[in-house]
This record gives structure tokens, sequence and C-alpha cells, in this order.
């Protein structure tokens, strides 16, 4: 018979581990379910050791529970200061300001814009400004991303772009040219990098193919995850 200790939990950073123990194990894993996370070790190991792995392995258990995180309901943005935008699956406030000239920048952890006049409904232009630096920002990052997942699969894509695609998160034409959504960079990071590699592996197979997905799989395992991710959070997006 298997003996089983009392379960105990640590406190990680940003999320509480489950401590798992049990006689019928020699070695330790740790599952992320629905936003849980337990560690299952052996009977004997320290809690030190048990401690050290989550510190080691603690961006990828962040990974997983934001890629299991699920948008219930997206509120329509209101543009005021307070407001959190997505980048790169981090939230940042908006905080508006006035100033000599029209203008938006990430500084200290918020999107500043600033406005001629607070007084007046700028709605509009503080929507212009968020979203031009979305896309500028969008097509330098994943123009850095392609060129870094490029050399790792072995393509050389003939092109890198960005587009508002109404249901997609990117295209590769035969010839090679990647175009992508830009609002892809509001999911988190790991999302893009599926993305990405998701594209680039077009250059070599185009289809959704046995062999395509076996290359996707590849160089991102859990790419069902991110598969997943986006059918359940892409429509919310938005800005």
């Amino acid at each position: 018979m298997s003996l089983r200790l009392e379960n105990t939990v640590i406190q990680g950073n940003g999320y509480v581990a489950e401590v798992i123990r049990t006689s019928r194990r020699k070695t330790v894993s740790i599952k992320v379910i629905e936003g849980n996370v337990s560690v299952i070790v052996p009977d004997a190991l320290a809690i030190e050791k048990i401690q050290s792995l989550l510190t080691q392995k603690h961006r990828w258990i962040k990974e997983k529970l934001a890629l299991q995180e699920v948008v219930i309901f997206i509120k329509p943005k209101e543009f005021v200061s307070g407001e959190a935008f997505s980048y790169l699956g981090r939230n940042y406030r908006l905080k508006v300001i006035e100033g000599a000239y029209p203008a938006i920048k990430l500084y200290q952890g918020r999107f500043v814009v600033t406005l001629r006049d607070k007084t007046i409904d700028n709605t509009g232009a503080i929507k212009q400004l968020i979203i031009k630096w979305f896309k500028e920002h969008a097509k330098s990052k994943l123009i850095e991303k392609t060129a870094r997942y490029s050399k790792i699969i072995g393509v050389n894509p003939l092109s890198v772009g960005i587009k508002a695609f109404q249901s997609r998160w990117g295209s590769c034409s035969v010839k090679g040219d990647i175009l992508y959504n830009w609002k892809i960079v509001m999911a988190p990071n790991r999302i893009v990098d599926y993305v990405v590699i998701h594209e680039l592996c077009h250059i070599l197979y185009h289809d959704h193919s046995a062999m395509f997905w076996k290359t996707v799989e590849r160089y991102m395992p859990d790419y069902l995850e991110c598969k997943e991710w986006l059918k359940l959070n892409g429509k919310g997006l938005e800005i």
C-alpha cells in the first residue's frame, strides 16, 4: 500500500502550489490544471528542494497559468485614465495629461497620453494614439521574433508585415511573405511566439497537414494550449 503524507501548500510568486507527497514517486512532476498548481513529489523530499524547483520553473508555471486564463466578458473601452490595456499579456494603466501636442508613450508602467485640452471629449483621439502605438510596436516586436525563430527553424521569410485581419492571426504566402494581425501583441508573450512559429512553419508546409503540426510541435511542444487560448480569448484582443 502507498502511504501519502499530509499535503502542504507553498506560496509562490503570484500563485499557490499544492505539494502532494507519495511513496509511488521517485521523481518530481509539476502540473498546472485549470489555474491550479500542484507538485507531486516523493515522500521524503525536503521542502527546501521543492521550493527551489518551483523557483527554477517559475516562468514555465506563470506561462501555463496565463494560457489557462479565460476572458469571460470584455467591457468596451472608454479611453479614460485608469483603464487597462494589455501588451504582451501585461496590463498597463492609461494616464491622460495635458501638454503642448498629442503624444503617447509607455512610461513607468503606464500608457501616458498627452492632449492639448482634457476638458473636451477626446475619446477618438486617444483611441487613435493607442492604436498607432500598438501597430508600431507590434511591427518591431513581430519582426524581432520572426528573425529569432527563423534561425531556430531554419527558414527565410521573404518579408514581414502587419495587417488588421478580421478572423485570423497571420498569413504566409507561397513565396514566404508573412503578415501578422497586429492585435496579437495584446496576448501573452507565449501566444505571440506560437503565432510566429505557426506562420514560419507554413514556409515548410503550406497547409495544416499532420507534418505541419508535427513541425510546430517540435518548436513549441505546448502549441495546443496556445491554440486553445486563442480560441477562447482571441475575440477579447481589441482596442
